[in-house]
């Protein structure tokens, strides 16, 4: 039987009891990825019915690349737009080039974005190549950007193998810049 992701809330049963957000565990990553990447998908397309701009906070590393390629199968095999896409990426290394190939800049063209229709004003990466001074600025900046779309309507995140979201270790201040 498979899973599906629809919302249960947390907590009402013993299996349930300690969690805080709803969870669903699947038997392998690749049944999961596939149903992320459907999720995905189909909210893209509701908002294409409307007529409105899907706005993804999109995340890097090895949790999400299974759901990439999903997502361009489903490009690829099924005619998915992303022209009303709007991307948000998580994090970028700093100081890092956006041509450096260990960017997450180049990480998303290679998993993502050559591959689909996205239109490139349409992808926002923070900039790895500010000067140390202007960092702070350009934070707040990015935050209003997607403010200003709206929010985030789907948040992608890749949990690392010490359990950190985004370079937010375990143990890591919430005021370190």
């Amino acid at each position: 039987m498979s899973k599906v992701l629809k919302y249960t809330k947390p907590g009402l049963n013993q299996q349930t009891r300690f969690e805080k957000i709803h969870t669903v565990i699947f038997e392998n990553s690749k049944l999961a990825s596939k149903l992320i990447a459907r999720e995905i998908a189909d909210l893209i397309l509701s908002k294409q019915k409307k007529n409105e701009k899907c706005i993804l906070g999109l995340a890097t590393g090895s949790s999400p690349i299974s759901i990439y390629n999903e997502l361009v199968n489903i490009h690829h095999n099924e005619n998915l737009s992303f022209k009303n896409v709007v991307t948000f990426n998580l994090d970028e290394y700093y100081p890092i080039s956006k041509k450096n190939k260990k960017s997450y800049h180049s990480f998303m063209n290679y998993y993502l974005f050559s591959h689909v229709d996205i239109k490139k004003e349409n992808i926002h990466i923070p900039d790895g190549e500010l000067k140390k001074n202007d960092v702070f600025n350009y934070c707040k900046k990015y935050d209003k950007k997607i403010k200003d779309f709206g929010g985030i309507d789907f948040q992608l995140l890749g949990i690392g193998r010490t359990g950190h979201i985004g370079f937010n270790e375990p143990g890591s201040s919430v005021n370190s810049v």
